[in-house]
């Protein structure tokens, strides 16, 4: 949708260059999510950097001399930093929080003043699990929707806000996935369930609905005469037109599911109308094309 956006937008219409860009987008996601582990490692460090500073005051306290260790030596987080295909994938795209200290000392102050935390750090008895649950909840309440990290992101990509979601639930199956006889050999999530086919799926999406836009153009003008198109939102336009593509030049997609999905991006990218719109256009449409024999459908898209 993103790439289909900028496209239609931009004078340039070379549908090679635009289908390169939209792999580069999907390429850029596992990158935030690769940010988003290596951030973990960092926070650690950082607390690990302050409780060391701490013990080298002119006049260091009882607790600066013996700190509470619990989250410095937190199991969980050593796991990431000690493994290797993290630090290559990190390096290979030169992913780094060097530069960032203000925005980590910003999310471990968040972190510390959490009641998370503060129950973590006076558990009586450490235990792996412990360390992992612990984890998983800082991350849901104190990370993936930290403010100033959107920020953060958004500055270096403007689709990266709306990738968050998709790249926190990457965070949190591969912390929910670790296990201390994984030690530092765990899987990354993948970018792909299927690379071949998922790849083939977006290309052709985003060409056919390029090629087929006026066509798609003409039906959806076809049913909205009482509106003018160019008042109608963009975004629901180019949501309709790939719903449209889809339901007709994607035989084993099943037209229930093309409908659905559809509807619920509109719900997040569209406006608070736009549910009912799309949804009562695309409904006249289908029928249409069922009347005129224009589905044709195959495989697993036979069901309604």
């Amino acid at each position: 949708m993103q790439a289909l956006y900028a496209f239609f937008q931009s004078d340039n219409k070379d549908l090679r260059k635009g289908e390169k860009e939209l792999l580069n987008s999907i390429e850029k996601i596992y990158d935030l999510y690769i940010y988003l582990l290596v951030l973990l490692i960092e926070i650690q460090e950082q607390a690990e950097r302050i409780a060391a500073d701490a013990k080298n005051k002119r006049l260091p306290t009882e607790s600066d001399l013996n700190p509470n260790t619990l989250f410095i030596e937190n199991a969980v987080i050593k796991q990431l930093s000690g493994s290797s295909r993290l630090k290559r994938e990190a390096a290979n795209r030169k992913i780094t929080w060097q530069t960032d200290d203000e925005l980590v000392r910003k999310i471990l102050a968040g972190i510390k003043s959490s009641d998370e935390y503060l129950q973590y750090m006076n558990t009586p008895e450490r235990s792996y699990e412990t360390d992992k649950q612990f984890m998983i909840a800082i991350y849901k309440n104190c990370i993936a929707d930290f403010e100033l990290l959107e920020h953060y992101f958004e500055e270096k990509s403007i689709y990266w806000v709306d990738d968050m979601r998709l790249a926190n639930n990457g965070v949190l199956k591969t912390l929910e996935g670790l296990s201390a006889a994984s030690k530092s050999d765990f899987t990354l999530m993948p970018l792909y369930k299927d690379e071949e086919e998922d790849k083939q799926f977006v290309i052709e999406l985003f060409n056919k609905t390029v090629l087929h836009e006026k066509e798609s153009e003409l039906v959806i003008s076809e049913k909205t005469k009482n509106w003018e198109v160019e008042r109608i939102a963009m975004m629901d336009i180019l949501l309709m037109k790939m719903a449209i593509t889809e339901i007709l030049h994607f035989e084993s997609i099943p037209v229930k599911v093309s409908l659905n999905e559809y509807i619920e991006i509109s719900k997040l990218y569209s406006s608070p109308k736009s549910k009912m719109f799309i949804n009562g256009i695309l409904d006249k449409l289908v029928q249409d094309f069922k009347r005129d024999s224009k589905l044709v459908k195959t495989g697993r898209g036979l069901m309604e």
